[in-house]
């Protein structure tokens, strides 16, 4: 990781930043969770409107094929933060009544979308970033279903095999590219789903590069 050039999608846990060597963007997935806490939790009505401004802003950005138009971009980040000022005189006004619950925690949820403003809206102006970090997590997910569910892994090296076919498996999907039709071009030879488990063993037990025949 501290090598790693790209953009890492988190929750703002303080470590983060210290990867220099990347740029960071904000999972809203965890702001939405928070927001439903004030909403349901503490009947806060900012935080209701702050997640529907997401969401919406996560539709136009969809709709507009990953990343928004310049103009755009900056009018949503007008709105952003229109509703964090809101949101900060609705705290102060819960407090002058006496409705301190969830006020303190609301706070500092403000004062970090307001201070990572850029790594917050990164998703609306770069295709690669992602609204949430959702998909990394699905990615992980298998390997922690193998791990407590089917046996654990014996040893080192099936873990390894198990990663390696996991992301290339993983790495075709996204590319919208047939997994099976794939892994028959690099072995040179038809593969059928029958054929399953003995391409799947001959990745796991020879160790076989991508590319390498049978």
């Amino acid at each position: 990781m501290p090598r790693y050039k790209g953009t890492m999608v988190h929750d703002a846990y303080s470590v983060y930043p210290m990867y220099t060597e990347a740029s960071h963007a904000l999972c809203h997935a965890h702001h939405l969770r928070e927001l439903r806490e004030y909403t349901e939790l503490y009947g806060h009505s900012w935080s209701k409107e702050m997640a529907e401004a997401l969401l919406e802003m996560k539709q136009a950005v969809e709709k507009a094929g990953g990343s928004l138009p310049e103009e755009e971009a900056r009018r949503w980040e007008a709105v952003y933060d229109e509703l964090l000022s809101n949101d900060r005189r609705e705290l102060e006004e819960r407090c002058q009544q006496g409705k301190h619950g969830g006020v303190r925690k609301a706070k500092n949820f403000i004062r970090r979308l307001e201070k990572r403003k850029q790594e917050a809206l990164l998703f609306l102006r770069k295709k690669e970033v992602p609204f949430d970090n959702n998909q990394a997590e699905r990615d992980l997910r298998m390997v922690k279903v193998k791990q407590k569910i089917s046996g654990t892994f014996r040893q080192e090296d099936d873990a390894e095999a198990f990663c390696t076919i996991l992301s290339v498996i993983s790495t075709l999907q996204k590319h919208g590219k047939p997994v099976w039709e794939s892994f028959a071009k690099t072995s040179k030879r038809r593969v059928s789903p029958n054929d399953s488990p003995v391409l799947l063993g001959h990745f796991r037990y020879r160790k076989c590069p991508i590319g390498a025949g049978f």
